[in-house]
């Protein structure tokens, strides 16, 4: 990778999110990992899975639609990534999904569309933020998933996965996993979908209901991310 001088505006950007990011009660991590966000020019595109009538996973108690929660999460994961420099492209911004009307095949006409705003962004990074579930409730924590054929999206997928294991909620660390999914082939680039915790465990779903929380899970995304340039 190229060794890359920063200028002094850029570098006060980067100390001030990382502050930001203490005032929250985060783990800053290494200035050095995190000053390379400060690298303008790269475009991230950020994926708020679900959407419409695609309402994702549902809260095994409070019913809470995941794509409420990707969204909410996605808007903060935005914030992190413009105030450090990067182009921030959302593939959706509202509540609805990116599929016309809800006719058949509406969901292949969802990710289709998704595909299509990646492909013109020319997206140098893309992260798919998810909420995830499992027959066992007691499964929880969040997981990331990596195209098995991209080596930069597995690495992407390491340095992600190892912030939101640094995260104090976390009760297991988990590794990164390979996954045959279309969000993971729209690029060449690196892509990662990002599943931030089981929304049919009682104590994740009450975590991703909360704002806060939701603030500081995308520091760990944001965090785990621009570390991978670093």
């Amino acid at each position: 990778m190229k060794l890359i001088v920063f200028k002094k505006s850029v570098l006060i950007t980067v100390i001030a999110i990382i502050f930001a990011g203490i005032a929250l009660g985060l783990c800053a991590g290494a200035l050095a990992a995190s000053a390379s966000a400060g690298q303008t020019g790269r475009t991230v595109v950020i994926d708020a899975g679900h959407g419409g009538v695609d309402a994702g996973v549902l809260g095994a108690e409070s019913g809470i639609k995941e794509s409420d929660i990707n969204l909410a999460i996605a808007k903060q994961l935005k914030g992190y990534f413009a105030e450090a420099g990067f182009k921030v492209i959302m593939t959706r911004t509202a509540n609805g999904g990116l599929y016309g009307l809800p006719t058949n095949g509406f969901k292949m006409r969802d990710m289709k569309k998704r595909k299509e705003i990646i492909e013109k962004s020319g997206a140098d990074m893309v992260i798919s933020v998810h909420q995830n579930s499992c027959p066992l409730k007691s499964r929880r924590g969040g997981q990331t998933f990596y195209n098995p054929e991209s080596e930069t999206g597995k690495i992407l997928a390491e340095c992600i996965q190892d912030s939101l294991n640094s995260m104090e909620e976390c009760v297991k660390k988990s590794e990164p996993l390979a996954g045959d999914y279309y969000m993971l082939r729209c690029t060449e680039n690196p892509s990662v979908i990002v599943e931030c915790g089981f929304l049919t465990n009682s104590e994740d779903e009450e975590l991703l209901s909360s704002s806060d929380y939701q603030k500081r899970v995308a520091y760990a995304i944001f965090k785990g991310a621009v570390s991978f340039y670093g």
